[in-house]
């Protein structure tokens, strides 16, 4: 049988996933010391950086905790929905497109 050789001059073209910015929202019911928690927990932030952005979302409403491709962020916003019920407070979570 005879072997063919063929040349496929494809070319891929690859694009960066899309990026989302999770954002914590001010609340009058959550405490300070728990948006610390979530952000020190979920979003892997030191102390310094969770104190600013919790004062950052008192202050402003909201501020950004990070910026993720979707599926981390879709996970990052039910973490701190899970465990923002888990502990009795209305902490919203949201995640918005990069611009």
């Amino acid at each position: 049988m005879p072997k063919f050789e063929e040349e496929l001059d494809v070319a891929l073209v690859l694009q960066e996933p899309q990026m989302f910015k999770v954002l914590l929202h001010n609340d009058d019911y959550t405490s300070m010391d728990f948006v610390v928690e979530i952000l020190t927990g979920i979003f892997r932030k030191d102390t310094q950086q969770a104190e600013r952005i919790m004062l950052q979302i008192h202050e402003k409403g909201k501020a950004v905790c990070g910026v993720y491709i979707y599926e981390i962020a879709k996970t990052k916003v039910e973490q701190v929905r899970q465990r923002a019920k888990q502990n009795g407070f209305p902490l919203l979570a949201t995640m918005e497109e990069e611009s």
